[in-house]
């Protein structure tokens, strides 16, 4: 999908010039109606990805806290089957993961053949918060860059398509997404005190994803900076991408067995 919010790979990076209000010539309803027929269009590509077992789809979703990345799988795969969807959740490694380089955990959830495979974040997590909070010194984290890309054209060279979401919020509307959480009781158990002390690291962060936007954009493995104030259409956005890359991906039902027309079930 080209819209102005898909960065040429190779080129520098700075957020300051994507507007996350953007919503193009889109309201809620027209965005909400496209969302839908696209869900099915989708729903229909996937059972073929499925049968054929032969691709599969990595979609990695990033973002600041309170970003979306939850409410963009609850939205944009309703209605998916889940048989061919795997969603993995990355947290705060364990100690065998930390006993072995930050890519191992990683690789064993790549998605097999035939499956749509869901990072809600990522590796992208060791150019981030390790970088911001200094888990590790420079001159080795630095080097995870270069690591990521050989790992992302591992995935795309053995039959795997990765597509990389960075759902793009303002401060302010960071601000909001918080209080609401605290205001409704419903939300507490996503309020997070580690996510106050995140919040004052606001331009840090904003950094670190601005280089690591720039350094690991590439054809094999594209970002996406998708403008995330309004919901709405943040799913469309993400909708359509994934929509259009299965298309482009083309996957096709495995040939019949022979002689399915006499075949005949017995009673």
């Amino acid at each position: 999908m080209k819209h102005p919010f898909t960065p040429k790979p190779g080129s520098k990076i700075h957020l300051k010039d994507y507007d996350p209000d953007f919503r193009g010539d889109y309201d809620k309803a027209a965005a909400v109606a496209e969302t839908a027929k696209l869900q099915e269009k989708i729903e229909k590509l996937q059972e073929r990805l499925y049968a054929e077992s032969k691709q599969a789809l990595l979609i990695v979703l990033q973002a600041m806290d309170a970003g979306g990345k939850d409410g963009t799988i609850r939205k944009v795969f309703e209605g998916i089957n889940p048989q061919g969807v795997r969603v993995t959740s990355f947290k705060v490694p364990s100690p065998e993961e930390l006993a072995h380089d930050f890519l191992w955990r990683v690789h064993q959830h790549a998605p097999p053949k035939g499956y749509i495979g869901i990072f809600n974040r990522s590796h992208y997590e060791q150019v981030l918060v390790v970088r911001v909070n200094e888990l590790e010194p420079k001159e080795i984290w630095k080097k995870h860059y270069d690591q990521i890309n050989h790992f992302e054209q591992l995935l795309a060279d053995t039959g795997t398509r990765v597509v990389k979401f960075f759902l793009h919020i303002s401060k302010d509307e960071q601000k909001k997404r918080l209080e609401e959480r605290l205001k409704n009781p419903e939300k507490h158990w996503k309020f997070s005190m580690g996510d106050l002390p995140v919040r004052e690291r606001w331009d840090e962060y904003i950094k670190a994803y601005e280089d690591a936007l720039s350094r690991c954009n590439t054809d094999y493995a594209p970002w996406q900076i998708v403008p995330a104030n309004y919901k709405w259409y943040r799913d469309l956005v993400v909708t359509k991408t994934i929509f259009q890359m299965l298309e482009d991906m083309n996957p096709a039902y495995p040939p019949p067995e022979p002689d399915l027309d006499k075949v005949v079930i017995p009673d």
